[in-house]
């Protein structure tokens, strides 16, 4: 007797798939904006010689942040 493999995912499956991925790369998304925001709020704190001093300007705490 012949036996085959059952390669069909059950219904539903892929879009459950689907669903889950978007919803991590959403939570994904928003962790790092949100760690972004943290990081930019406390340069911001920072002067002028401290930024300098780590090497960093005004500029870059506002743009690459």
């Amino acid at each position: 007797m012949a036996t085959t493999a059952n390669t069909h995912a059950p219904l539903g499956a892929v879009s459950i798939l689907r669903v889950v991925d978007t919803v991590y790369s959403a939570k994904k998304a928003i962790s790092r904006w949100n760690d972004k925001r943290l990081t930019r709020k406390e340069l911001s704190r920072l002067s002028a010689t401290q930024l300098d001093d780590i090497g960093l300007t005004r500029y870059d705490v506002e743009h690459k942040f």
